[in-house]
C-alpha cells in the first residue's frame, strides 16, 4: 500500500495516472463499446470533413464519455473494496454514478447528432 503523507516524484504520479488509464481500460467491458463508438465518430468526422471547432467538440464530448466511465469504475472498485455485501448506500452511488455516464452518453450523442445532422444537410444539400 502506499504512504500518500510523502511527496512522490511527477514521474511517480504520472505512471500511477497512466496506470489507471490502463486499469480502467482493461477492467471495464463497457469501454469496447465506447471506443467503437469513438472510432465510429472519428471516421464519421473525417468522412463529413468536419470543421476544427467540430473537432474539438467531438474530441471534448468523446473524453466526457471515457472520463465519466473511468469515475463510475473507481466507485465500483471502491465499493467492492469496502464490502462484498449488498449495501443500500453503496447501491445508491453505484446507480448515480451509473446515471453520470448516461447522462454523458446522451449529451454527447446530441452534440454529435448536431454536427453530424448539420453535415449530412450540407452535403446533401438541404439547406
Amino acid at each position: 500500500m502506499r504512504d500518500f503523507r510523502h511527496s512522490r516524484s511527477w514521474r511517480a504520479k504520472f505512471a500511477d495516472a497512466f496506470r489507471g488509464v490502463k486499469l480502467g481500460i482493461r477492467g471495464q467491458s463497457s469501454f469496447f463499446v465506447h471506443f467503437f463508438i469513438a472510432a465510429a465518430v472519428a471516421a464519421a468526422g473525417v468522412s463529413m470533413n468536419c470543421s476544427l471547432v467540430e473537432w474539438c467538440l467531438l474530441a471534448m464530448c468523446i473524453a466526457a464519455v471515457l472520463v465519466a466511465e473511468m469515475f463510475n469504475s473507481a466507485i465500483e472498485a471502491l465499493a467492492k473494496a469496502v464490502t462484498g455485501e449488498f449495501d443500500e448506500q453503496i447501491g445508491t452511488a453505484l446507480d448515480i454514478g451509473s446515471g453520470a455516464v448516461l447522462l454523458t452518453a446522451i449529451g454527447a450523442s446530441i452534440v454529435g447528432g448536431i454536427i453530424f445532422g448539420n453535415r449530412l444537410g450540407q452535403l446533401l444539400a438541404w439547406w
